[in-house]
């Protein structure tokens, strides 16, 4: 690794600027946004994917693979990426850093406790968890309502048992009510840290987030419980964007960490600033696949922020098409062409979804050993049948030389577009009232037939429209395996009916939470959780973190 030192002069970051965190990490400072602000913007691309599958994509490999094949290319090019969660690291996913030779690092420090920021959100979270049940038990001036409120605790782990639990137990230790652990990726303070402008908006967005309701049905926020100071503090160092690198020193900008399926999957709005003026081209991420990240990007992070995206790259691999196919994860290293036919058409729908908000595609082919030639040509005709371009990536074996063919076509396609006026919008208009904008989603993007809402989604709705608060986003928390709200109904399936199970209100991301059939805030451990797996030598070196 190169000092962070250098990787930020060679970015035209001078040191002072810098807040450091040991010799490979830093902080960027606010000052650097004084210098950059009056800069010209580089373009934004962003990197999604198919529907996940148990054969991975590689779409954070990819997006450090292509940003350090468009540096090798003579493009300056800055990446900007989510922070790992611990859940997911230490769960079913593992590292969150890229593998082979297209990584951040270091590696072992970014997927574990990293600068902090994670750590940060989960205490202000907790701060202001504690601080309600505070308030009911100092006697309740507010009238807060303990059956109505809804801020729950966070951890930063998979942790099942704690979904549904009871607070207050015991003498003298507060009001018994029910409640529940989220994981912190969840958090709304974590949404609002990655929507951000600044440290005023993020005071701003703090004091109207919802804690609950009191005795006459009227909202009650974190400003009301006085919860919002104490969180800036714990939050003050956790606003500002980190700085790391890939194996062949790309300046990577790391931040926020959201997940997609269960919250807007994007990382930091300050961090895409900083690295859209730092960069010519910027290349970014968003979480699982394109009905759900890039869906959210779009509509949520690009139309809070005012970004307007030149390109989306859609990573796709073989084996994850004919897993869709209805090839078995143990048997997706043979040649199967039937199955891999029928299972383009998950990536098909994408390519058509990603169109509807007028971004140019790139098909990147993620290549995998063993991958069949004949297999990887039908991908590639598929995508020339529907007019969208298409490179095979092997970054993760040969790093940026094995990403030239995937840069030169982004940069074709970046050409293509200059001089032209944007044609990026977003998927809906933000006066729809709250159901049009969920129909519009599961019929546009998901291609089901029609919304079903239990009860409780209906009240919900209920409270949404007698608080006047139409003209929020919606946030699908919904399945990444799928389509539609049913992980096991692969491929591109149309016509279902989506069910929504509740809606929460995120009033300081500007959002409401729409969940859908049986999607949790809480994940729970695999029977083999990756954690088994790492081992930590008497050198504190660590091995089995990947």
């Amino acid at each position: 690794m190169r000092l962070i030192t250098e990787v930020a002069s060679a970015a035209g970051i001078h040191e002072e600027h810098l807040e450091l965190y040991g010799k490979y990490k830093s902080k960027l400072s606010p000052s650097l946004w004084d210098e950059l602000k009056h800069k010209q913007d580089g373009k934004l691309v962003l990197v999604t994917a198919m529907n996940p599958t148990p054969a991975g994509e590689g779409k954070t490999l990819t997006t450090i693979g292509l940003s350090q094949a468009l540096n090798a290319a003579g493009v300056k090019t800055v990446a900007a990426l989510r922070e790992p969660s611990l859940g997911p690291t230490l769960g079913m996913k593992g590292g969150a850093t890229g593998g082979g030779k297209a990584q951040i690092v270091p590696a072992d420090e970014i997927n574990l406790h990293f600068t902090g920021d994670i750590h940060a959100v989960t205490s202000a979270h907790n701060l202001l968890s504690a601080m309600i049940d505070n308030h009911l038990f100092q006697g309740n001036l507010l009238g807060l309502d303990p059956q109505r409120i809804v801020w729950k605790r966070v951890m930063d782990m998979n942790d099942r048992s704690l979904r549904s639990i009871v607070t207050g137990l015991g003498d003298g230790n507060g009001t018994v009510r029910e409640s529940g652990f989220q994981i912190t990726t969840a958090s709304e303070i974590m949404a609002v840290l990655c929507l951000c402008d600044d440290l005023a908006d993020l005071k701003k967005r703090l004091s109207r987030m919802l804690v609950g309701y009191d005795q006459s049905g009227q909202p009650v926020t974190a400003q009301d419980i006085g919860a919002v100071e104490g969180m800036t503090a714990l939050l003050k160092e956790a606003v500002k964007p980190n700085l790391v690198q890939t194996l062949e020193g790309t300046p990577v900008i790391v931040h926020g960490g959201p997940f997609a399926n269960i919250a807007h999957g994007c990382s930091s709005v300050i961090g895409t600033r900083y690295a859209l003026k730092l960069g010519d081209v910027v290349v970014t991420e968003a979480g699982f696949g394109a009905d759900l990240g890039a869906e959210k990007f779009m509509d949520i992070k690009c139309r809070q922020a005012g970004l307007t995206p030149a390109a989306a790259v859609l990573v796709v691999t073989v084996k994850s098409l004919k897993y869709n196919g209805g090839v078995r994860k143990d048997e997706l290293y043979k040649t199967n062409r039937a199955a891999l036919l029928s299972g383009i058409s998950n990536m098909e729908r994408h390519i058509e979804n990603l169109g509807k908000f007028g971004v140019p595609v790139l098909v990147a082919v993620n290549h995998f050993e063993g991958d069949a030639p004949s297999e990887i040509n039908d991908v590639v005709e598929a995508c020339s049948r529907l007019g969208v371009p298409a490179a095979i990536s092997k970054v993760w074996a040969e790093g940026s030389a094995g990403g030239v063919e995937l840069a030169m076509e982004l940069k074709k396609l970046l050409e293509q577009g200059e001089g032209q006026p944007a044609a990026f919008a977003p998927l809906y208009e933000d006066n729809l009232d709250i159901p049009a904008k969920i129909n519009t989603i599961v019929t546009e993007i998901y291609r089901g037939a029609e919304v079903a809402f239990s009860p409780a989604a209906k009240r919900s709705l209920g409270i949404i429209e007698k608080l006047g608060l139409q003209q929020l986003q919606v946030c699908m928390a919904k399945t990444p395996y799928s389509f539609s709200d049913q992980p096991r109904l692969l491929g591109a399936p149309e016509g279902f009916t989506m069910g929504v199970r509740d809606i929460t209100l995120s009033l300081g991301a500007g959002f409401a939470v729409i969940i859908t059939g049986n999607i949790v805030t809480m994940p729970g451990l695999p029977a083999k959780p990756a954690a088994e797996g790492i081992q930590v030598d008497l050198n504190g070196a660590i091995n089995g973190l990947e």
